[in-house]
């Protein structure tokens, strides 16, 4: 009885001390695990791009002035030398009171003008022809031989003398006429007239075949040289431009294959990239942060006739592919951090973490390329945390 007691006592204590340590034994740290396998994978770069028209036209007005109204509207199609704006000379100034009253004085001076003239020019005339007839009668008088030869020649010096004040005259009178008329203008083209302008009107046509892209003023009004008017292009022929890092900016060459989505459309629009500008230029980011970005320009190629429903300035997801393998050992790039200069992952071992160095290849933001280390099928765990070290017993969820 005593010895059945003292079975049932240590039975117990087993149990209470078993019951402790297990308490005190490190439990499994819960992680998740993701298995390493081989498929495809694409490096690519990603951006957000607009589409343009590739050889747009700025219509401007070759000189000041005045032009009519627009009558096109933006989509409509347009010919290679078809007059699309028309300018016209700009109306003369309005005369204020004092400016009318100083020009019909000038007016009033240049009558009087010509009216002096006109009686100078009559005075000239008589004179001639009274000098012609002297002329004539010495001329017949020296024929007879009744006056000397220096009589005949001082009548005809005389005769061409009033001739030339004669013309003289007749040339002062077309001279005050002009001034006249000069003085009569301010009056005449004064803005208050309302008289029609005059002059030649100035055709802004086409250089190419397109359609209108915007305009920038429909109505009619003064316009300035070199001030834009109109924008035409082929609105079929659309590139896609695109501003890239300058750091992911030297992976791009000319050739290299972009996939645009999320322009609209169910289908992926393939494309091309036709130049890298050489120049780079500095542009705030949304989050304030100072970048250096580079202009990529891309040639849609894609069969889909899908381009054809994009127009000018639309939005798209570009991603230029730098680098593409199709079976590839990969893990996600979650699974990876540092040992040193090196990579390494934690492999799920018989329940527990084996942390073991890999070599990465190309990387992108959701996965990696292993060249070495890991095999496929084995399992890895994804996020570890400080909590997970080598040997370390784990639970997958």
């Amino acid at each position: 009885m005593q010895l059945r007691r003292w079975m049932i006592v240590i039975i117990i204590a087993i149990g209470v001390i078993s019951a402790i340590v297990y308490g005190f034994m490190p439990k499994p740290i819960p992680v998740d695990g993701v298995k390493v396998s081989r498929g495809p994978l694409k490096v690519t770069v990603e951006e957000e791009g607009k589409t343009r028209v590739k050889d747009r036209f700025v219509l401007s007005s070759p000189v000041a002035g005045s032009m009519r109204r627009i009558k096109l509207d933006v989509g409509d199609p347009v010919q290679k030398g078809q007059t699309l704006v028309e300018v016209e000379p700009l109306k003369s100034n309005l005369l204020d009171p004092r400016s009318r009253a100083a020009a019909e004085a000038t007016v009033s001076s240049a009558e009087a003008s010509l009216k002096v003239a006109e009686e100078r020019a009559r005075a000239a005339t008589a004179d001639a022809e009274y000098a012609q007839r002297n002329f004539d009668r010495i001329k017949k008088l020296y024929e007879g031989g009744y006056v000397a030869k220096d009589v005949l020649d001082q009548a005809e010096a005389g005769d061409k003398r009033a001739g030339a004040t004669l013309l003289s005259a007749e040339a002062s009178v077309k001279v005050a006429r002009f001034e006249l008329d000069r003085a009569l203008t301010a009056l005449r083209h004064s803005a208050a007239e309302n008289t029609r302008i005059q002059g030649k009107i100035v055709m802004v046509q086409a250089p190419a075949s397109g359609s209108v892209l915007k305009i920038y003023r429909e109505s009619e009004g003064v316009v300035q040289s070199g001030e834009p008017l109109i924008d035409i292009g082929d609105p079929e022929k659309m590139e896609v431009k695109v501003e890239v890092l300058s750091a992911d900016a030297v992976k791009i060459k000319p050739g290299t294959p972009v996939l645009f989505e999320r322009w609209g459309g169910n289908s992926t629009l393939s494309g091309t990239v036709r130049v890298v500008e050489p120049a780079g230029f500095t542009k705030i980011s949304s989050l304030g942060v100072e970048e250096q970005r580079v202009l990529a320009i891309v040639d849609i190629t894609s069969s889909d006739k899908g381009e054809h429903r994009l127009g000018d300035g639309y939005r798209l997801e570009a991603s230029f592919i730098i680098w593409e393998g199709k079976d590839i050992l990969q893990v996600p790039a979650s699974a990876l951090f540092r040992k040193q200069d090196g990579w390494a992952v934690f492999v799920i071992k018989n329940n527990r973490a084996v942390k073991r160095v890999v070599k990465v290849g190309q990387r992108t933001g959701l996965a990696a390329e292993i060249l070495s280390g890991l095999a496929e099928g084995e399992w890895v765990i994804s996020h570890p945390d400080n909590s997970i070290e080598d040997g370390a017993r784990v639970r997958a969820r």
